[in-house]
């Protein structure tokens, strides 16, 4: 799939949706849910073509017309990553496969999805103790990072650190340091397929940190830079030749 610059990407904001049913702190930050927050920030950025997506709908919510229509697709997933169904999760991964952008958040690393595309146990070390964070921006001229300064700082959030058990990025945009010491890649891009993939680390349920400016921006740039582009087509299997090949003995 292709897509024209001069027409709006579709979104597909994708979340379990359990926590904010579950447990009465994570409902009073975000009383409609993770997912609607992540689309408000995207809409409040200019995106007009932004759907929510949850775990209890039939096939997820991710059946293969909504991921046939989706450009870029924003994943969060923390408590019930195992009730993601195979088949669903194996529909993603051929559509990033096939040029469909993905951008999993924070716990996401653990999803189907995400750990099949990366081919590791993508774990990490993790504390929540409140404390800061400061993402430091490493690649200032990416796409990515437009728009958000030096650092990006939040005061509180769940403590994530290396070693994050995750193929070396293509590219790393954000780093991010804890007040407790720890450091961690928190913003790395990876390409498979023909998809591009963001992983961007900061989002714990207990904290408002989708609701932060600087988090929104980097979301938004991130949902432009996934999009999918023209590419040269793919083609496998047995091939005819183009030439005219000598004829050899059997």
């Amino acid at each position: 799939m292709t897509h024209s610059s001069d027409s709006q990407p579709r979104i597909t904001v994708w979340n379990e949706y359990r926590h904010e049913h579950e447990n009465p702190k994570v409902s009073a930050v975000y009383p409609q849910g993770i997912h609607r927050a992540i689309a408000d920030g995207l809409s409040a950025h200019g995106f007009r073509q932004v759907q929510t997506a949850t775990l209890d709908e039939p096939e997820h919510g991710l059946t293969q017309g909504v991921l046939d229509a989706t450009d870029v697709l924003i994943w969060w997933g923390h408590k019930a990553h195992a009730e993601v169904s195979d088949e669903v999760a194996a529909r993603v991964v051929a559509r990033v496969l096939g040029g469909m952008g993905l951008i999993v958040l924070h716990s996401g690393h653990f999803s189907k999805v995400f750990k099949q595309l990366m081919g590791t146990g993508c774990d990490l070390k993790w504390r929540e103790a409140n404390d800061k964070e400061r993402l430091w921006v490493v690649q200032p001229a990416h796409p990515i990072a437009q728009g958000v300064g030096e650092y990006i700082e939040l005061s509180a959030e769940e403590m994530y650190g290396e070693h994050f058990d995750i193929p070396a990025p293509d590219e790393l945009i954000f780093l991010s340091w804890f007040s407790g010491g720890e450091v961690f890649r928190s913003g790395c891009t990876f390409m498979r397929g023909s998809g591009k993939i963001f992983y961007f680390r900061p989002g714990h349920e207990t904290y408002p940190t989708y609701f932060h400016d600087g988090i929104r921006q980097v979301i938004a740039n991130a949902a432009r830079w996934a999009v999918p582009t023209a590419s040269a087509p793919r083609s496998f299997g047995n091939r005819q030749p183009l030439e005219t090949l000598p004829e050899t003995s059997q």
